[in-house]
């Protein structure tokens, strides 16, 4: 293409040459080689100084681009040296999947436990006993009557130990039950009323039957009923939720 453009231009030349010279009266001026020479290379080097203008003009967005990119570059291999001189977090290890435990959600009650009785107030050293199908709490002058239409019942606890002056406390009747303590007795006829207890961080509801308790172990009792669906018995431990320091314990203690 350069040649293309060199002999356009060296014919343009002597063209243009051609016309300035002829006149009419005047005969044709033969072209000095030397000056011919010095106008093709003045031509051919102006032609390639604007050709490599034109050039350099066209590249130098592209060039613009080429440095923007590079730069870009750097800075992602910055970044992934970084990651790379990064400290690794160790992952948490995952346990092992744990066999199902054979009480499933039920919690573990030792042979004795303080058991705090919330109409009361107070927490009772508590007999953790399977061999009795109800519940029962050391409850002293009882007497039922009637109120707007129900049985109630009012009844003495000794709740700050055996030296001090029981509290005296009424409720509801729920339903009465009788216990048979051996063949040669009666059965004993006993009200029973609604209790919630806490155990620890445990929390539940269940029945108590009133019934004078001085002449045993602990002043409350739970039996089956109450450990049913929510509680197993380890009858080689004790208070193992805790033993309460002013728990109230019976007068045979």
């Amino acid at each position: 293409m350069l040649k293309q453009m060199i002999a356009i231009a060296v014919t343009a030349t002597l063209a243009s040459g051609c016309t300035s010279t002829q006149a009419p009266s005047q005969a044709p001026v033969p072209i000095d080689a030397a000056a011919l020479n010095t106008a093709l290379t003045k031509q051919q080097s102006d032609i390639i100084e604007g050709v490599q203008q034109h050039c350099q003009s066209d590249l130098g967005p592209l060039s613009t681009l080429t440095q923007d990119v590079q730069q870009q570059l750097k800075k992602l291999q910055r970044q992934v040296t970084q990651l790379q001189n990064t400290p690794k977090v160790p992952e948490p290890a995952v346990p092992d999947q744990c066999e199902t435990s054979p009480i499933g959600e039920k919690f573990i009650l030792g042979e004795v436990e303080s058991v705090m009785v919330d109409e009361l107030n107070a927490n009772f050293a508590t007999r953790i006993d399977t061999g009795a199908e109800s519940s029962s709490i050391d409850a002293r002058n009882i007497v039922v009557f009637e109120r707007d239409g129900h049985k109630w019942v009012r009844f003495d606890v000794l709740t700050q130990g055996n030296d001090a002056p029981p509290q005296t406390f009424e409720s509801r009747v729920v339903r009465f039950v009788r216990i048979k303590q051996d063949a040669d007795t009666d059965d004993d006829r006993r009200p029973v009323i609604h209790a919630h207890l806490k155990i620890g961080k445990y929390a539940a509801e269940t029945d108590l039957n009133l019934t004078d308790r001085s002449h045993l172990d602990y002043p409350l009792l739970l039996g089956r009923k109450f450990m049913k669906d929510i509680a197993v018995v380890d009858v080689g431990q004790s208070y193992v939720h805790g033993k309460a320091k002013n728990q109230v314990t019976s007068a045979s203690q």
